[in-house]
């Protein structure tokens, strides 16, 4: 099976939170995926694809909270005017704005043998799909130099615009994407690079934090030379899945499901408020 399999779905659900403004919480939306991972994986839910915007917020990594120094890291952030947390899954810290678009794709592990390489090339090969009216050849591929590096890091000329995560729970996998549509790139890298510069203070640490450099980041609207908007980005997203032959279906989340989304939401408050006491 390839990864244009796993995204040729019959039809794919919407749940649309790109535009609900700066009230909308990060944890918010680690409830809400770990509770559509939940439906998704038992078959009480088709394919989810969920997008998500969240203002001015650091999230940080498990890892980070290892940080020697972590609670002055967290003042400067605050002082810049950031929310901070911890996210539920692996990684490290990244820069979440009203230029960057969150995307989840959820789907139930049992149906097509999903394993983890295959679900990070279904959301790169929908990334280039949506992209691919553009000249630019978008690379997967680890660029050291960026926040929270990783091998599915998302980069045009060495240059990183957005990083792939996945989280598997209960026969569901999200396969999570952030992409920085506009705004700078080298910007919300300082920003990282200055938290990581005070919360560690050259003290050595059993796990190594990455050393940022700012210009290995960019947005999409700096390297392609275009305004490139969250909402042309979910435009690009919604025609690419369609082209596909996949029915999309927006539909809010039942009864049932918003009990369970309020059980994930205390769950995810109470770690987060653990891990930052």
């Amino acid at each position: 099976m390839s990864h244009i399999d796993i995204l040729k779905q019959p039809e794919w659900r919407i749940i649309d939170q790109s535009s609900m403004g700066p009230q909308f919480h990060a944890l918010q939306s680690f409830a809400m995926d770990d509770t559509l991972c939940t439906v998704v994986g038992s078959g009480d839910s088709p394919a989810t694809m969920r997008s998500w915007v969240h203002h001015e917020t650091i999230v940080l990594g498990i890892q980070d909270t290892r940080l020697p120094h972590l609670q002055e890291g967290i003042a400067l952030l605050k002082e810049r005017g950031y929310r901070v947390i911890v996210r539920n899954s692996g990684g490290l810290a990244v820069v979440l704005d009203e230029g960057v678009l969150n995307v989840s794709l959820i789907l139930r592990e049992s149906e097509k043998s999903i394993d983890i390489n295959l679900g990070y090339d279904a959301m790169y090969g929908l990334i280039q799909h949506m992209l691919r009216d553009f000249p630019a050849v978008i690379e997967a591929k680890e660029i050291v130099g960026s926040y929270c590096p990783g091998s599915y890091d998302l980069s045009i000329n060495n240059q990183k615009f957005a990083g792939i995560s996945q989280r598997r729970i209960r026969g569901g996998i999200a396969v999570q994407i952030y992409l920085c549509a506009d705004g700078s790139g080298s910007d919300r890298a300082r920003t990282i690079r200055d938290f990581y510069d005070i919360a560690l203070q050259n003290e050595e640490t059993k796990f190594t934090f990455p050393t940022i450099i700012p210009e290995t980041m960019a947005s999409l609207s700096e390297l392609l030379g275009q305004h490139i908007t969250v909402q042309n980005l979910m435009l690009r997203l919604f025609q690419s899945l369609q082209s596909m032959g996949c029915r999309l279906r927006a539909e809010p989340l039942s009864p049932q499901e918003a009990e369970l989304y309020e059980h994930h939401l205390l769950r995810v408050m109470e770690r987060n408020n653990k891990v930052l006491v």
